[in-house]
This record gives structure tokens, sequence and C-alpha cells, in this order.
């Protein structure tokens, strides 16, 4: 028998080992990529932890949460363990964002987008206790509606409220209450309502009562007399035409086309501590917005969201203002392919843009939220993280059109004819008729 020579046994171990070292090679990079997607691995920063506790209210712009989490995008981002949990109401909300899930509570949620501001200012918390918040992206534009009860149905109520006022007056003269009903103060379907309501003339704390409903029992409410008017989003605007209770007066949209709405907000301290993680978070949160815009969705989307643990509704109270379909329930006021559908992705609907926090945070200035000579822009610079949504999009290979060159979106107009400048949030504020603030 030949003994092998030196070099051929090392030439066969140098074999064997190349062999075996590849393999687990390949293993462990296989393993990097289930773990750390989207070329986290090889930038060394995957999540930190796996999970994060998302709150939600039960309404259509909180979709982007129910796909993320039905669609596996946050497992594909390495957060498989995030939980999406329902909310009661935005107090609630607000009190468990304060808590943290440290406490029992929430890391972040789908929120009314004055909230973060509210919350982080501690105007709305207890004791006036601020808990810094982040906005990392905007969840949608457009689409909540402002519906009216069917008593007013002769008036067949649009963007017009002077025909509002002179039902109302007459009502209120005959001893009765008038209430106006929206979802939390100062957030965004409160100040919806006040805009809508002032530019016809009804001022909003002396014309009426303004009462917080949460979403959900919207309908409800109004079924046994509670409310004359809302502001919500969907689905309940369109179950309410269903059940036969009421109208939808205007969509958001036509107010001010194209208005931001909610955002995803979290906890500064747990995006500060778990950075990698919250970039998952919005990566996957971003996928799921641009997947629920598209058209071939929408049937899909419809039924994810009406599912019980989300919105708990029927499909069918859903689908059509999904799909653009808006019958207002005014006879012969259908609007087919509405330009004020909801949107996720489409017209930087992702982006949250500083300008627009400015005029939430004016609004707010308006109606006694804060105090006239708040320094709005500082407070955003802290609480909007544009820039955690841009290096998010960056990394997830996101179009350059579809991402803002500007942090403003610039002067922005609205169905009254009123301008508001970002370069000059007071002039607006000035050409108010209604307001509370001095300016």
């Amino acid at each position: 028998m030949t003994k092998p020579t030196d070099q051929t046994s090392a030439r066969g171990l140098s074999r064997r080992h190349i062999l075996k070292a590849t393999a687990g090679t390949a293993a462990v990079l296989a393993a990097a990529r289930l773990n750390f997607p989207a070329g986290a691995f090889a930038q060394g920063a995957g999540p930190e932890v796996k999970g994060a506790k998302l709150g939600f209210i039960a309404l259509s712009d909180a979709g982007p949460l129910f796909v993320a989490k039905d669609k596996g995008f946050f497992a594909k981002h390495g957060m498989p363990d995030v939980d999406v949990q329902k909310q009661a109401s935005w107090g609630t909300t607000r009190d468990n964002l304060v808590l943290g899930s440290e406490g029992n509570g929430i890391d972040g949620a789908h929120i009314l987008t004055p909230m973060p501001y509210l919350i982080s200012s501690g105007k709305v918390t207890q004791n006036n206790q601020p808990t810094p918040m982040y906005i990392l992206a905007r969840l949608n534009l457009d689409s909540q509606c402002i519906s009216v009860a069917k008593e007013y149905a002769d008036l067949k109520l649009g963007v017009d409220t002077a025909p509002f006022k002179a039902a109302l007056e007459k009502k209120k003269a005959s001893g009765k209450s008038i209430k106006a009903a929206m979802t939390f103060p100062g957030g965004t379907h409160d100040l919806w309502l006040r805009y809508w309501l002032a530019a016809g003339g009804i001022d909003p704390d002396k014309d009426i009562e303004t009462i917080v409903v949460p979403p959900p029992q919207m309908v409800a409410n109004m079924k046994v007399g509670t409310m004359d008017c809302f502001c919500v989003g969907e689905p309940w605007n369109l179950q309410l035409i269903h059940q036969g209770i009421g109208y939808t007066a205007v969509n958001t949209g036509e107010i001010w086309n194209k208005h931001p709405e909610k955002s995803l907000g979290m906890r500064a301290a747990w995006v500060d501590k778990y950075p990698n993680a919250a970039k998952a978070i919005l990566m996957a949160v971003m996928e799921a917005q641009q997947w629920s815009d598209k058209a071939e969705n929408k049937q899909e989307l419809a039924t994810i969201m009406g599912k019980r643990q989300w919105m708990n509704c029927p499909v069918e109270d859903v689908y059509d203002r999904t799909a653009g379909k808006f019958d207002y329930g005014i006879p012969g006021k259908v609007v087919e392919n509405s330009p004020h559908i909801m949107k996720y992705w489409r017209d930087h609907a992702s982006y949250p843009f500083q300008s627009h926090d400015l005029w939430f945070m004016t609004e707010d200035i308006r109606w006694g939220k804060y105090e006239p000579g708040f320094d709005s822009k500082a407070l955003i610079a802290k609480v909007n993280r544009e820039d955690l949504w841009r290096d998010a999009a960056k990394t997830l290979g996101v179009a350059a059109s579809d991402i803002p060159a500007s942090k403003s979106r610039g002067k922005e107009t609205f169905f009254d004819g009123k301008v508001f400048d970002p370069e000059n949030p007071t002039a607006y504020l000035k050409s108010l008729s209604i307001k509370r603030a001095d300016v």
C-alpha cells in the first residue's frame, strides 16, 4: 500500500476543511438573512429586541399595522413578536403610552397626529408631566368624515355649514341641547369638526357643545340621539348610513385636500434605547402602506380590517370607501373613484412633513390648547423624526420620487380660501375670525 505523500494529505485535508467551512458559513449567512433582513446583518445592526407593543383604535387608517402583522412584514424585518393591541379610546392610548410596556402599557401606537405633541408637552397628561414622543411616519392622508343625524336630512349638508347654523339656533331656542362629537380634544377629528363649523359661522365652544366619544361608539351614540353630528374615521361613517341613522356631510379631504391624518408615534425612550428595532418597525409599516395602497389589494385589505381582532365589523361597512366609492347617504350623491380616498403611500402619504405638524399645532393654539407664544417649531424639531423615515426609506430602496426633497410641503389652501403658510403661521391665525387665541 502506497503511503500518501505529505503534499497529497495536505491537499485532501484542505479540501475537506474548505467544504466544511463553506457549509458552516452558508448556514450562518442563511440564519443571518432570516433574522436580520434588509441588509441589516451586513451592516451589523439587527433589531436589539424581537418585539414591541403597539396600540391601535378600530379605524381603517390603522390598516397598515393590521397588514404588517397579518402579512408578516414585522417578522420579515426581524420583529416577529410585535404585539398590536386594541385600545378602548384615545385617552386609553395616551395613558398606556405614558406607562410604557415596562409599566404594562404600550411602546407606540397608531395615533392622532397632534397627540404626540400634546403628550410630549404634558398638555394632556396627569399632573402635566411630559412623556417625550417621536413621530416616525404618517400613516395616511384624507378620508375622515363628518356625519350628521338623520333629522337634518332635508338640509343635505356639505362643506357649507351656514344652513346648519340656522337649524341649530332653532333647535337651541326650543330648549334642546345640541352636541358635536369628536374623539379627543385637540386631536385631528376635533380640528376638522371645528374648522368645518367655524367656517360657517358656528362657534364650536359657544354655539354647540363638543363631547368626546371613542370611534367605535359613535354610531350607537347617534342612534340614541346623543349628538347632532360627529367627526370620525371609517368604518363608522358608512356604518351609520347602512343603519339608516344619518349621512355623510363631508369627507375631510374636501376641507383640506390631501391632508395628513394619523401617525405612527412611539415613546422617545424606547426608540432611543432600541434604534434598530424602531427602524425595523418603521420599515415593516412602510412596506404595509405600499401594499395597502395597491388597487388589487383593496378587497383583501377590507377583509383584513374587518376581522374580529382588528375593527370587528362587516366587510361591507369597510370595502366601498376603502376602494374609493363614497355614497354620502344623500339621494343622488354617490362619488365613484373619489379623489379623497384614503391614501396610505401615494402622494407622499407616509412621509411626516414638519409643515403639517405646524398646522396642527397652530390650530391647537387657535383653540387654546397651547398659549399663543408657544414655540411650536422647537417642539416639532424634537418630536418629528423625519430623519428616521428617510433612513428607513433608503434602506428599503424607496424610489427617489417617493422621498420628498423638503421637510415642508409649502402653502396649504383650504376649501374656504384660507391659506396656511408654514413660514408665517401667525398670519394664518390672524385671518381666522372664530378663535380663542389672542393674536
